[in-house]
């Protein structure tokens, strides 16, 4: 997957609060993602992600 630092992404699997929506802030073995509905970051492993990533907004 072509997926940058900044890019929002769209889950298949909604967060708690209800958003889908979610900006990557730092890709590696983990991505570290930050829910743009409540601000929560949350560390997901790379195959998980990558997995439940549905669609990626470039920015």
């Amino acid at each position: 997957m072509d997926i940058k630092v900044g890019d929002k992404v769209e889950m298949k699997k909604q967060h708690p609060c209800g958003s889908k929506d979610f900006e990557i802030l730092r890709i590696g073995m983990d991505f570290k993602i930050k829910c743009c509905g409540c601000g929560r970051e949350v560390m997901v492993p790379r195959a998980k992600a990558e997995k439940n990533i549905k669609h990626i907004n470039k920015e």
